[in-house]
């Protein structure tokens, strides 16, 4: 008997590498599309965290306006939503673009004033450049002129500039410290060699919340410069004692 011959199958087509070479590259192409605007995306989030929210919003809006379309949803109801969105939107927007500022210290004064117009703190409770702070209030209120807080590296030995009321320009070095920790002698050594020279002052003065050693008060003295300890700026503070350069040429009186 003949042998029949069989007829390859019209349907099943032969195996074709060039088109599947196509294929790979266009897959790859699409892929790699992709994976750029994922990462665009991405980038975009992270610097502009608020326009993902908008994007979400933008989102949400169509899927909202496919919805209605499908299922025939009233308009007043997509209207209200929309506007709803992109209100949501704009807030968020207003509240992610609003840079956010530190506050200032807040020197707090205690429960017991020391009098009308008066200026008073609890100086236990500060710390140093909250000190150079209130001493520079302190000038302020007694009617210096161009008080300026200048402590801090690189001060040259002054924390406070400020003009007396009598034209004499003020420095004054702040020392912030506990009960027990004296003012010496080489605190004031630093001082003097600036304040005078560099600073060019009519009044120099060294303001502490404690006291001073003996050789300390000694140099002050010889060098002219004004010794303000804890009682004295206390006094001043409480409007009972004077200001520093109200010390009629007395060298070191507030010792």
């Amino acid at each position: 008997m003949p042998a029949r011959r069989i007829r390859p199958d019209a349907g099943r087509r032969s195996f074709d590498l060039r088109a599947t070479a196509w294929f790979f590259v266009l897959l790859a192409l699409v892929l790699c599309v992709l994976g750029f605007v994922v990462r665009t995306v991405a980038e975009t989030a992270e610097r502009r965290p608020a326009w993902v929210v908008v994007l979400c919003v933008t989102g949400l809006a169509a899927v909202l306006a496919l919805r209605r379309r499908r299922h025939r949803l009233s308009a007043r109801t997509a209207r209200r939503a929309a506007e709803a969105l992109e209100e949501g939107a704009l807030t968020a927007l207003e509240e992610w673009e609003t840079p956010v500022t530190d506050a200032p210290p807040v020197l707090q004064a205690p429960a017991a004033a020391a009098g009308p117009g008066l200026v008073a703190y609890d100086y236990a409770a500060l710390d140093a450049d909250e000190f150079e702070q209130a001493v520079a209030e302190l000038c302020a209120r007694d009617g210096c002129t161009g008080v300026e807080v200048v402590g801090g590296a690189g001060d040259l030995g002054a924390d406070v500039l400020a003009v007396a009321p009598d034209g004499r320009r003020v420095v004054i070095q702040c020392k912030r410290y506990e009960d027990g920790h004296r003012v010496g002698s080489q605190d004031l050594q630093r001082f003097g060699g600036t304040c005078y020279t560099v600073h060019e002052a009519d009044v120099a003065a060294l303001v502490t919340t404690s006291d001073f050693t003996a050789p300390a008060i000694e140099y002050a003295e010889h060098c002219g410069i004004l010794c303000v300890d804890g009682a004295a700026l206390r006094a001043w503070q409480e409007g009972t004692g004077p200001a520093p350069w109200t010390y009629a040429g007395d060298v070191g009186g507030g010792c």
